[in-house]
């Protein structure tokens, strides 16, 4: 059922960033290399991020005992999963339970009681490593743009920082439904921390190409750019549509954080040429949510027609 008239590229490697070689002698070359790769794919592996490692095997652990305790036999009770099969329709449905963790400037963490003392402390340990990794790649894409080096941390302040905690559980027909419907994301930068084993999650590269971006046991972070990048960018850096397809073998992991505008920031290209400016994040936000699985140019032009 979701074949692609497009050529799925299984051999293309995802870019990997060295982010230590951003502050070295190799710096003006690593920039732009950097620049391009962010120009050209909008999508790539971090290493040398900063974010301790033993730190990240905690979360995932955390995620996978919590999911198998809590979430498993709840996910496989339910309509959909239950229900799967021809007459399921996917294009409203995704394969998946998640659960989302609200951090600065209003954390939601201890709501979820559920998961302890331990998973709190090591979230706000984590998302702090998190957001300074944030930073640092906001100061390196403005400095590549050409703007001042706080430029977009100016812009998104205060930012909004939330993760999105996904399990996708092992489907046995994994022809009928996604995991996660195609889309592009709303906001800023989008840091994952995904399973190192089970497969699922391509990008669709420059409109032509599903490029799997595949496990891997680098202790690597992958980023992508949500749509305020690419109108901020003016277009250089855009938004990739991707989805994650359903699996019959493994239950994928998957743990996004994202690096937004503040709800109340005002959005605008560094020039004005085709995109919306002017609006309310939390406008836009709002509009996104009822059209996230549409075509995001279509999104950008009812925007710029709203906000006129």
């Amino acid at each position: 059922m979701f074949k692609s008239s497009k050529f799925l590229i299984e051999t293309m490697e995802v870019p990997v960033i060295n982010l230590a070689e951003l502050d070295s002698e190799k710096s003006n070359q690593a920039m732009s290399q950097f620049h391009q790769v962010c120009r050209n794919w909008g999508f790539f592996w971090v290493e040398n991020h900063g974010v301790d490692v033993a730190l990240m095997e905690k979360v995932k652990q955390h995620v996978y005992s919590h999911y198998d305790k809590f979430l498993k036999q709840k996910f496989y009770n339910s309509e959909l999963a239950q229900g799967l099969g021809p007459q399921t329709n996917p294009s409203e449905v995704d394969w998946e339970t998640t659960y989302f963790l609200q951090h600065p400037p209003e954390s939601n963490v201890e709501h979820f009681v559920d998961h302890g003392d331990e998973f709190r402390e090591i979230m706000d340990a984590y998302i702090t490593q998190m957001i300074k990794l944030a930073e640092t790649l906001a100061e390196l894409v403005s400095e590549n743009l050409g703007l001042d080096k706080d430029y977009l941390r100016r812009t998104f302040a205060p930012p909004f920082v939330g993760t999105k905690v996904a399990m996708y559980p092992r489907c046995p027909q994994p022809e009928l439904v996604m995991s996660l419907r195609g889309h592009s994301d709303a906001g800023g930068i989008i840091l994952l921390l995904q399973d190192d084993t089970v497969p699922g999650l391509e990008f669709f590269k420059d409109g032509q190409e599903w490029v799997p971006v595949t496990p891997n046991k680098e202790n690597r972070i992958f980023v992508n750019f949500g749509e305020q990048m690419e109108v901020l960018s003016n277009g250089l850096y855009r938004s990739i549509w991707h989805r994650v397809r359903a699996q019959r073998d493994g239950d994928r992991l998957s743990v996004a954080t994202f690096y937004n505008p503040g709800g109340d920031a005002t959005i605008a290209p560094a020039s004005e040429l085709l995109y919306p400016g002017g609006y309310c994040f939390k406008d836009y936000l709002n509009y996104y949510f009822g059209t996230k699985f549409s075509d995001k140019e279509a999104r950008f032009h009812a925007v710029k027609e709203m906000f006129k």
